[in-house]
């Protein structure tokens, strides 16, 4: 069957404009509610970030799912993977996430978690998308779902997470926190000053229309200049829904989920708890892939997509992978990715290894990468020119073995990406440029 509505991660657009409308989200909330407890379900959580129109969607998932028959518990404001903990621990069916993550405020989304805390499987997405062709219908009044808020989600996941990192002490240390004017804009802060770090908060006074704006881990020039005027150790930025992490060292140097992923396997390597290896996509820095290398640690490459990364690890029984955009996966310490949770397994290796962040990365250095995006409409079967595979060759055969080279056609928008890197900056943009001319030719 064909999606019509979800994606790789649940249903996103523009607010107003169709599927993300009030009278669509209310059916969405009873499909789902129908399907659910047609499986035995009887709860459903609600989180949601903190963009305006989350109240909307709000009332309009709880009207859908309680007319189906099904009980709601909200949370209110809350992380993306704390929505996905309380699910499993809490015991309910599934839990909705209304959020468009690291999208400005003017979108919003909806994405759902199964019982186990990881994302709803696919036949149940397609059995609620085959339930949103019904008419809406509602149960009698005598079982009508009930709604009941959680007033203590929030300390909670806060306890939670404080967990995945048994014996961290942060004393000592000064830590800029950019929540993004997000859904960890009560939580990252106070995380961190329970584990004793003296905390420079930033980006956390959400007013419903600053969500990612400017800041965050998509934007952080701010958090960098916070970092250098405070002589803080370290700064850390997450998204608008808390499930990706950036990190800026203590010369504000921003250091990307690869490095990060980094840091995390070799310190599980040296406490022997890694099993196995890594998981990484295909926009993965190739110096990750060295740098793992180096320590003897395996290293797979996904499709881009969290969802991707997690079908590989499962594939395989691994624990750890992630995204350059910061999108990290502990499967040791939780069942999706979280920004805080992995901060504080870096945090954790810092200080076990007594070591800066800027040296702990120094062991990974990035490789020189050129991004060229083309555009064009002819994209049908262009991967099979003679010409192209003649060209992907030659740019393969300079750099000997000591770079890499990517084509991936956007899913969602009329165009290639096309990607070179390699240990000489200068070859690599020269590369890219040649390429990217010769792409430009069979699709334009």
């Amino acid at each position: 069957m064909s999606r019509k509505y979800f994606g790789t991660d649940g249903i996103r657009g523009t607010v107003g404009e169709a599927p993300i409308t009030p009278d669509f989200v209310l059916k969405l909330g009873w499909a789902a509610g129908r399907v659910l407890a047609a499986r035995g379900g009887s709860k459903i959580l609600i989180g949601k970030d903190t963009r305006i129109s989350g109240y909307m969607f709000e009332s309009a998932l709880e009207a859908g799912i309680s007319a189906a028959g099904v009980d709601v518990r909200l949370l209110g404001p809350i992380p993306t993977p704390g929505i996905a903990y309380l699910t499993r621990t809490l015991h309910a069916q599934a839990g909705i996430v209304i959020s468009a993550s690291h999208n400005p405020y003017t979108d919003n989304g909806i994405k759902f978690f199964g019982a186990d805390g990881r994302k709803l499987n696919d036949q149940i997405e397609q059995d609620i998308e085959q339930m949103l062709d019904e008419p809406i219908s509602v149960v009698g009044s005598d079982r009508i779902g009930k709604v009941r808020r959680i007033d203590d989600a929030r300390g909670r996941y806060i306890e939670f997470v404080k967990s995945t990192a048994p014996g961290l002490s942060l004393a000592g240390l000064t830590i800029v926190v950019d929540t993004a004017n997000g859904a960890a804009y009560h939580i990252a802060p106070d995380v961190l000053e329970e584990l004793g770090a003296n905390v420079l908060p930033m980006a956390n006074t959400p007013d419903g229309f600053n969500i990612n704006r400017d800041c965050g881990s998509t934007s952080p020039e701010a958090l960098r200049r916070k970092v250098l005027e405070s002589g803080a150790d370290l700064g850390l930025a997450l998204d608008g829904d808390a499930d990706r992490l950036i990190m800026v060292d203590d010369q504000g140097e921003v250091v990307d989920g690869d490095q990060l992923l980094y840091v995390i396997a070799r310190d599980r390597q040296r406490k022997g708890a890694l099993h196995g290896g890594v998981v990484g996509t295909l926009m993965s820095n190739y110096g990750l892939e060295l740098a793992l290398e180096r320590q003897g640690i395996p290293f797979a490459r996904a499709k881009v997509g969290d969802r991707y990364v997690m079908e590989q690890l499962d594939s395989r029984g691994w624990l750890l992978g992630g995204e350059s955009s910061g999108h990290l996966v502990c499967l040791d310490r939780t069942s999706t990715g979280d920004g805080m949770v992995a901060a504080l397994q870096v945090l954790a290796a810092l200080r076990r290894e007594e070591r800066s962040l800027r040296d702990a990365v120094a062991d990974a250095p990035l490789v020189p990468q050129t991004l060229i995006n083309v555009r064009g409409d002819n994209r049908d079967g262009f991967m099979e020119r003679p010409e192209l595979q003649q060209a992907v060759s030659d740019v393969e055969a300079e750099l000997a073995g000591k770079g890499r080279v990517l084509l991936r056609p956007s899913g969602t928008e009329p165009l290639v990406r096309v990607m070179v890197e390699g240990l000489d900056g200068a070859q690599v943009e020269r590369l890219c440029q040649r390429l990217a001319e010769q792409v430009r030719a069979i699709i334009a």
